[in-house]
């Protein structure tokens, strides 16, 4: 009778804890394994979450690792021992034009000029950067890439003799990159202030054909992975026909050979367009 009387005691005052809880707005449940026994679905669905996590960043930090590897294996001293080998010029230019149907594509390269307008490169008659007449696309594009400021110089020995010869074409541009790294864009004023200290254009009043100097700002990894660059320290000349395709290619410091064969390739590209 006592433990009948015990058990009935028992299940009364924990009724009135629960209902006592549950009018003060809390909630406590009488079922002392109900929490144990829900524990491993809550650790199996925060498993489960965690995996799909991983699995749908799988590939970038397969990509992430793959590119540190990259760039450890290809830094400064790496490029610094091979720019005194070879001077900056890591292949020939091309002799003749690469023919259409197997030249590759420019990729997109979003550029800033120094007053702050954007441009994206390359301009073709499918860009968003066109949307007048056709006569606003290039026929050829002679396009310099320049990662460190070793390479100016090279840069110019291109685009100099380019600008003499076609400089009265109006189907004509040319327009020289200069590439900022990204971590300078950790502060916000910084690419501001960049844009208004760089030097401005010398274009020639005599020629319609302009220098334009851009800048391309951020990460361009997957851009210069896509156009084979390896050494930074050296120049890069791409001649690119309408469709913004790579027809001819050039490195380092021009040779007189390899000025007469960039004039020669253009002259016939304008033909061809």
């Amino acid at each position: 009778m006592a433990t009948t009387l015990n058990r009935f005691l028992k299940h009364r005052s924990i009724s009135a804890l629960s209902y006592r809880n549950q009018n003060q707005g809390l909630f406590i449940s009488t079922r002392y394994d109900s929490l144990p026994s829900q524990m491993p679905a809550l650790r199996s669905t925060t498993r489960s979450f965690l995996d799909f996590y991983k699995f749908g960043n799988k590939k970038a930090i397969e990509d992430e690792r793959a590119r540190l590897n990259d760039e450890m294996n290809r830094g400064y001293f790496a490029d610094m021992k091979e720019f005194k080998d070879h001077g900056g010029k890591i292949a020939a230019a091309d002799k003749t034009l690469i023919p259409a149907v197997s030249a590759m594509k420019f990729p997109a390269l979003a550029v800033t000029f120094s007053n702050g307008e954007s441009l994206t490169l390359p301009v073709t008659p499918n860009s968003n950067e066109v949307n007048t007449e056709d006569s606003a696309v290039p026929k050829v594009s002679l396009v310099c890439l320049s990662f460190r400021a070793s390479s100016q110089e090279m840069i110019s020995s291109w685009s100099k003799p380019f600008l003499e010869s076609f400089g009265n074409r109006e189907d004509l541009q040319l327009f020289e990159v200069s590439f900022i790294d990204k971590w300078l864009l950790g502060f916000p004023p910084i690419k501001k202030l960049l844009l208004r200290v760089l030097q401005k254009p010398n274009n020639s009043e005599k020629n319609v054909l302009k220098r334009q100097a851009v800048y391309a700002f951020g990460d361009h990894y997957h851009f210069r992975k896509h156009i084979k660059v390896l050494n930074l320290l050296t120049g890069y000349i791409f001649l690119l026909d309408k469709s913004g395709r790579i027809r001819w290619q050039g490195f380092g410091t021009a040779t007189p050979e390899e000025v007469s064969q960039l004039l020669s390739c253009t002259s016939l590209l304008l033909k061809d367009q």
